[in-house]
């Protein structure tokens, strides 16, 4: 199919959220697109033409999450508020049990929502859901991080994620999207921050406990090898899950390589999940 026959996103709003939305609702799963913390969802401007060459006219639907993009203010950034939200917007658009995708926090949020509404399956793109290290090293930053050295600190997290590793298109990509706010990165970090430990895995265990109960199909890709104890930790808690490590791609696989990332997305539209 050639490039004339693709289609523009309908700028929308669902349930206050800004969003784009191609294609049309059919017998295949339609895809929500969850970009990460700090990011917006011009993120998927690379993928989202790939995916209509090779599996023409899907339904999806990338949003800016609350805080982020074009989507306004919230009083607060809770992730279970997010959650709750993203649910609002698979009903105003008319999205039937979806495929729901997410980078880093957005991960998160698709992990939770596919926990506790019907889905068709998961794409965690670089998101550990195992929190204990990452709360740990928060915690350790969060006089910082609350403080006037939060920009200081944020380089540093930004700086992990090895965008350098990105062709330079998509390392340009990276840097003009990424916008740190302070109040938003704590409100979407509150829980690691601010909860005791324990209930921090109880939460999390609860999670993968209904999924694994669900049978939904998720697909954990990484930009690097994953560390030994959380391969083990993986395979206990989501057995069922598939994971691709995408060498040599930091935080962004699918930024690094969007046409293998929208294969495997167009490979979703086979997926039987909890419809």
């Amino acid at each position: 199919m050639n490039t004339g026959t693709l289609t523009t996103g309908r700028p929308v709003h669902f349930a206050g959220l800004a969003a784009d939305d191609y294609g049309h609702s059919d017998d295949r799963p339609p895809l929500i697109l969850l970009h990460g913390l700090t990011f917006d969802r011009t993120t998927w401007r690379d993928v989202v033409p790939v995916l209509q060459r090779i599996d023409p006219a899907r339904r999806v639907v990338a949003i800016d999450l609350p805080g982020h993009g074009e989507s306004p203010e919230q009083s607060t950034y809770e992730l279970e508020d997010g959650v709750d939200l993203l649910h609002q917007v698979v009903g105003e658009a008319g999205l039937v049990a979806p495929v729901v995708v997410g980078h880093s926090a957005g991960a998160l949020l698709a992990t939770i929502y596919a926990a506790r509404h019907p889905t068709r399956g998961v794409v965690n793109i670089d998101q550990p859901l195992e929190t204990t290290a990452f709360a740990a090293l928060v915690r350790s930053l969060a006089a910082r991080l609350r403080g006037p050295e939060f920009p200081a600190v944020w380089q540093m997290f930004y700086d992990s994620l090895h965008a350098e590793l990105l062709p330079p298109a998509a390392q340009e990509l990276v840097r003009t999207t990424c916008r740190p706010r302070q109040q938003v990165v704590l409100g979407y970090w509150r829980m690691v921050l601010e909860e005791p430990a324990a209930e921090v895995t109880s939460k999390v265990d609860e999670t993968t406990a209904a999924l694994r109960a669900s049978t939904v199909p998720y697909l954990h890709i990484a930009g690097a090898d994953l560390d030994p104890a959380y391969r083990q930790w993986l395979g206990t808690h989501l057995p069922a899950a598939t994971v691709e490590v995408w060498h040599g791609t930091g935080h962004f696989p699918h930024l690094a390589d969007p046409h293998r990332f929208a294969r495997r997305l167009a490979a979703t539209a086979q997926w039987v999940g909890a419809a």
